[in-house]
């Protein structure tokens, strides 16, 4: 039976060279768990970086939906802070919403 695979977001802290600007880099795609999440976000961003660094144009959309788009020289990824879980979509009709009056 294949693994069943749900829409995963990884979101990585940036921060600049001399850590003067700070943000977060949102990756999306299709993995079977967080751990590989992780390893898919870290694969396509990897992929990117040798990319832009040869003067290649940035690889899109991979497998799964994963992708690594607006990679910036001097931005530095903390990996190791990188927090993955399943997606949820805030404009699901499944999501409970605040009524309007």
């Amino acid at each position: 039976m294949p693994q069943q695979l749900e829409f995963y977001e990884v979101d990585v802290p940036i921060h600049t060279n001399d850590r003067a600007q700070r943000g977060v880099h949102v990756f999306t795609g299709r993995a079977s768990s967080v751990d590989e999440a992780l390893a898919r976000a870290h694969q396509v961003y990897d992929a990117a970086f040798a990319a832009r660094q040869a003067g290649l144009e940035v690889p899109g959309q991979q497998d799964g939906g994963w992708g690594a788009r607006g990679v910036r020289d001097g931005w530095e990824l903390d990996w190791a802070a990188a927090k993955a879980s399943p997606w949820s979509n805030p404009d699901s009709w499944t999501r409970k919403k605040p009524y309007e009056l």
